[in-house]
C-alpha cells in the first residue's frame, strides 16, 4: 500500500468517526428532547427527584454537544488528509510528482515574467496589452487584477510573488535530485548485535528490527533520536539524514545501544 492508498483510508477512517460521533449526537439530542417533552412549560421544580431528572436532561443535551464536536474534529481531520497535496520521498511516485510540480512552477514563473514585460512596455497600446495577456492564457479578471496597483504603486505580478516562485522552483529541484538518488540506490541490511538495521532508500526510513520489544530506556533513547515505532513495517524508523545516520554509526561503535 503507498502512501496515497494510506491516505485515502485514513481520510475514510475520519469520517466514519465523524459520522459515528454525529449520530451518537443526535440520539443523545433526541433522548434529552423526548425527556424534557414531559416537563409542562414552566413548571417550578418539585422535589430532589425532580431535580436529578432535569440534571441528567441536561447532562443528556451535555452528551449530544459533546458528541458533535467530536464529529467536528474528525470531519476536520478527514479533510486535512484529503486536502494533503504535500510530496514526500519515500512516495512511490515522487520523482514523478515533483518532475510534474518542478514544470508547472516553472510555467507559472515564465508566464508571470512575460505578462510583466507586456504590461509594462511602453510602446504597447492598453488593448494590445489586454489581447496579450490572454494570449498567455490569463482571464478576464485576472487581466484586470493585474493594472490594479499593489500596495507599492506597482501593477503586474509583484516583484515578491516572482522571487517567492524562483524560490520554490530551486526548493523542488533540491527535492527532485534527492528523490533521483535515492530511488537509484539499492537497500542496505546489516546488525548492530541483536539489531537488524535496514537502510531503505525506497522509503526513506532508517528501520531498526529488534528480537522483542525493547525496554523503556532503550525506546526512550530511540525516541530522542526521532526513531518511531511504525506498526505497518513492524519496525523502529527515522527519516534517513544525517542525526539517524550519526546515531547508527554511535551504537555501531558501541556495538549496541548503550542505556
Amino acid at each position: 500500500m503507498d502512501r496515497d492508498e494510506r491516505q485515502r483510508v485514513r481520510a475514510e477512517r475520519y469520517r466514519t468517526l465523524s459520522q459515528k460521533a454525529a449520530q451518537r449526537a443526535e440520539n443523545a439530542y433526541q433522548r434529552s428532547k423526548s425527556m424534557s417533552d414531559v416537563i409542562p412549560m414552566g413548571q417550578p421544580v418539585h422535589g430532589a427527584a425532580d431535580r436529578r431528572y432535569r440534571e441528567k436532561i441536561w447532562n443528556t443535551m451535555g452528551q449530544s454537544v459533546k458528541h458533535s464536536e467530536k464529529a467536528g474534529y474528525w470531519a476536520e481531520k478527514a479533510s486535512s488528509v484529503e486536502n494533503n497535496t504535500s510530496i514526500y520521498l519515500d512516495d512511490d511516485n515522487a520523482v514523478e510528482k515533483l518532475e510534474n510540480k518542478l514544470r508547472e512552477l516553472e510555467r507559472v514563473q515564465e508566464t508571470m515574467k512575460a505578462a510583466n514585460k507586456i504590461i509594462r512596455s511602453k510602446k504597447t497600446s492598453e488593448l494590445e496589452k489586454h489581447d496579450k495577456l490572454v494570449e498567455l492564457g490569463l482571464t478576464e479578471s485576472q487581466v484586470r487584477k493585474l493594472f490594479v496597483p499593489n500596495c507599492f504603486g506597482e501593477i503586474g505580478f509583484a516583484s515578491c510573488t516572482i522571487t517567492n516562485n524562483g524560490a520554490n522552483i530551486r526548493r523542488v529541484k533540491q527535492q527532485l535530485e534527492k528523490a533521483r538518488t535515492m530511488k537509484s540506490m539499492e537497500n542496505k541490511e546489516y546488525s548492530i548485535g541483536d539489531i537488524d538495521v535496514v537502510e531503505n532508500y525506497s522509503e526513506n526510513r532508517i528501520q531498526l528490527f529488534f528480537n522483542g520489544k525493547p525496554d523503556e530506556a532503550v525506546r526512550d533513547i530511540l525516541k530522542k533520536n526521532g526513531f518511531r515505532w511504525s506498526g505497518y513495517n513492524g519496525c523502529w524508523q527515522a527519516y534517513i539524514n544525517y542525526s539517524s545516520k550519526s546515531f547508527i554509526q554511535k551504537i555501531k561503535e558501541n556495538e549496541g545501544i548503550q542505556v
